[in-house]
């Protein structure tokens, strides 16, 4: 558990006061950024002690970490975004290295301050950077008794080029994207794919940085920009791991290098998963590497929360068993960051989404930003109105816990709570995975490969609305949030490269036209051998290029017919068939008229045409395709699954939408059961979970983290409504009182005593401990004598 503080926008003797304060609010790590900007001076020597400010004393921080044992995460960069001026990179690299500036569509330079990676005169400078701080890092490295404990190599990579829709398109570039294409598809293949010749440079230039918009057909208009977001991929990996590789050189190694993940947007996540499609292929399967979400969303509600889920669900798909998810920038504070009073984040929601990350597996959680402070004046003036480091004014952090002057915010208590909640239960989370029931959702990261757009290829932006509207959590963001709302916990697949066991979950897409050819053979091959498929959205009916590919549908013994949009003046509206029971019509934004053999579940109103089908494939195996956005009626969409054969783990009977239920296990049967109620009413339902049935009572947005058959020395602690507050003694349980009354089981041959209003009676069961309604938070002890 970590918060960022920003030693280098704070006087030298408030350092330590702020890091007394994270260690007050119950973190153990400080994470920081360590800027070039900063570390640079005039005189292009690099300054790491303070000798020449008091804002580059780096050493002198890592120090006073240590002396708090408080573990440390490195963020070196070279970019490191945190507001400052060129990302955290000199203003000397810009000037001396003209050529690192991306050229973008139409020969354009970039409009932000991205550069790039691999140019070399970038790269070379970026290396000097990064060879004067790792030998400061390799010397305090937590494997050598120090408190660095992981490293984070550069920050957000691709995401500047993503925001402004400006792909690198520099001679350079595309000379090796030249390279790449007669390696991938040879010199002809290429000219047909794109419409170019690669061993045309100075017309392959043109057309590439046309978007291939003259006179090139449409299929090569869609495979220039797919092939376009496929080599940044590459470049992207080559780079990290160059750094990686840097790192090593000079002394740091045997601890994890992170890479941080940007894609949030407006308070929502639909968007992350293009930094899992950018940066994945530098570190999915590569060993001491993993990645970090990055994540601003306001409050977490029911709009949003599926959001988070799947992010870190996905996040998860490409790692593999040794690679931990993480969040390297974990939103905290009052979201007031433009300091203009348009947003204050409700002080609950940090511990929300904690519990929701740490119940999906993350094992590192930075809270960002922790504690505020100011940024002191660049050492040669710049002329940009204000000479500082960063463009935020002379305060920073405005919105953080603890305010630039130091004083904790109406957020502060939160982070506290957020804290103790993870405490209570971390010597069991820490050897714990995420239990799912028999689903999981498809990740298809070529669906997020919608970085970059010719302004005038008018078929690109069509593709890219059909993607953005259907991908991923579905049309209206509903099968995601059928899922999670309805009582289910799932995990996600990555369909472009894992192998899927027909004898494994059932699979839900969510699906626009377009689905890569290989994928649909992997589905189709899928479905054949048996296994249970659930499709929501378009039929998916060409290939990433814009080809014709109907793999999947032929596989299905489907097609459509004709689609139908709801416009100002025609309202579709579907009917579910008897299977659901009596349902009323609902009106649609979309749906899709599908013709094959199948039993019908859903149709048009209008004329009685199926919208909604189940085949039956030959091998045995089932599909549900769904070609509307059904709203999201929680029965109507168990009832679908269950079609497939998908149920609930976990029964919550009685609850209101906005509970989360899902639970975490470790290899001995140890489990905790994580309840999440992000809706502004309370909850008072029966929880049922491997044949115990609780009584419980959630109060409005408030979690729980609930123990059962938790083991003591020589008893089991069978269940508790109330969390644990730590990991008592072996003769000890430690309990965080909720404000109601609870109850807790034990088996064991010993006598039990409670504490205080407490009272602990034998039964056939075991030793049944009661309490009544008190303060929340109050600790309780029972006591195996």
């Amino acid at each position: 558990m970590a918060g960022e503080v920003h030693y280098f926008r704070l006087h030298r003797e408030d350092v330590a006061d702020r890091l007394d304060k994270l260690a007050a609010a119950g973190c153990d790590v400080v994470a920081s950024y360590m800027p070039w900007i900063v570390h640079e001076t005039a005189s292009g020597d690099v300054d790491l002690t303070g000798a020449t400010s008091e804002y580059r004393d780096l050493t002198g921080f890592l120090d006073l970490a240590a002396e708090r044992d408080l573990l440390v995460v490195a963020r070196p960069g070279p970019f490191v975004m945190a507001e400052l001026k060129n990302e955290g990179v000199p203003f000397r690299i810009y000037r001396d290295h003209p050529d690192a500036v991306p050229l973008g569509w139409d020969g354009k330079p970039a409009s932000s301050a991205t550069l790039d990676y691999l140019e070399p005169g970038y790269l070379a400078e970026a290396e000097r950077w990064y060879a004067a701080i790792m030998p400061v890092l390799a010397e305090r490295l937590a494997t050598v008794g120090g408190p660095v404990a992981a490293v984070q190599l550069d920050n957000e990579v691709g995401m500047l080029s993503w925001v402004t829709n400006t792909p690198e398109l520099t001679d350079r570039t595309l000379a090796d994207l030249a390279g790449w294409a007669e390696r991938t598809w040879g010199r002809k293949g290429s000219i047909d794919r794109y419409g170019a010749d690669p061993d045309d440079t100075e017309r392959w230039a043109e057309w590439w940085r046309a978007g291939g918009t003259d006179a090139g057909t449409e299929v090569q208009q869609l495979a220039l920009h797919h092939d376009l977001g496929a080599h940044h991929r590459d470049r992207y990996a080559r780079y990290l791991l160059r750094l990686r590789d840097v790192a090593v050189q000079h002394g740091v190694d045997g601890v994890p290098f992170l890479v941080n993940l940007h894609g949030t947007y407006a308070g929502r996540g639909r968007t992350f998963p293009i930094g899992i499609s950018q940066l994945s292929k530098a570190y999915a399967g590569v060993p001491q590497m993993t990645s970090g979400s990055d994540h601003y969303m306001r409050d977490l509600t029911v709009e949003n929360l599926p959001d988070l889920y799947v992010m870190n669900a996905f996040m998860a798909a490409v790692h593999d068993a040794d690679q931990p998810i993480t969040s390297l920038e974990f939103e905290a504070g009052t979201g007031d960051y433009g300091e203009d009073m348009s947003w204050l984040t409700s002080p609950e929601t940090t511990e929300l989404k904690t519990r929701l990350c740490v119940a999906q597996g993350n094992r590192l959680i930075n809270y960002y930003l922790f504690a505020g402070g100011h940024n002191p004046p660049l050492d040669e003036p710049v002329g940009d109105g204000n000479d500082r480091i960063a463009f935020t004014g002379e305060r920073h952090g405005f919105a953080a816990p603890v305010d630039p002057e130091g004083r904790l915010s109406e957020t502060y208590p939160g982070t506290v709570s957020a804290v103790r909640a993870v405490r209570g239960s971390e010597h069991l989370l820490a050897g714990m995975d995420e239990e799912y029931d028999d689903v999981v959702l498809g990740y298809v990261p070529d669906h997020y490969l919608t970085e970059y757009h010719h302004p005038d290829s008018a078929v690109r932006r069509s593709q890219v609305g059909e993607l953005e509207r259907y991908r991923g959590m579905g049309p209206r963001d509903i099968l995601a949030r059928a899922l999670l709302l309805g009582g289910y916990s799932f995990g996600a697949v990555d369909l472009s490269s894992a192998e899927l066991d027909p004898a494994g979950p059932a699979v839900a897409l969510a699906t626009p036209p377009v689905l890569g050819h290989s994928i649909q053979e992997r589905l189709a091959a899928f479905v054949r051998a048996g296994g249970r498929l659930l499709l929501h959205g378009r039929m998916p009916v060409v290939d990433d290029d814009g080809s014709p590919c109907t793999v999947l549908a032929d596989s299905l013994g489907l097609r459509t017919a004709r689609t139908v949009e709801g416009t100002p003046d025609q309202f579709p509206s579907v009917r579910a068939t008897a299977w659901a029971g009596e349902q009323p019509e609902v009106r649609v934004g979309m749906l899709e008229h599908l013709i094959g053999e199948g039993e019908t579940l859903a149709v048009d109103i209008a004329d009685g045409s199926p919208v909604a089908v189940e085949v039956t494939v030959p091998g045995g195996g089932r599909a549900v395709v769904l070609g509307c956005d059904y709203p999201c009626h929680l029965g109507f969409w168990r009832s679908l699954l269950e079609r497939i054969g998908v149920r609930r783990r976990i029964i919550a009977e009685g609850n209101t939408p906005g509970l989360v239920t899902t639970s975490t296990a470790d290899g001995t049967g140890q489990r905790l059961v994580h309840l999440i109620n992000v809706a502004p009413v309370p909850q008072t339902f029966t929880l049922t979970v491997d044949g115990v049935s609780l009584e419980l009572h959630l109060g409005a947005r408030e979690g729980l983290v609930l123990p059962i058959g938790v083991r003591l020395d020589d008893a089991v602690l069978c269940w508790s409504t109330a969390e644990l507050d730590g990991p008592g003694d072996g003769s000890t349980l430690v309990l965080r009182r909720a404000a109601g009354p609870g109850r807790a089981l034990i088996e064991t041959a010993r006598d039990v005593t409670a504490d205080g209003d407490a009272a602990a009676s034998r039964t056939e069961q075991g030793w049944l401990v009661t309490w009544p309604a008190g303060r929340a938070g109050d600790r309780l002890t029972v006591r195996l004598s």
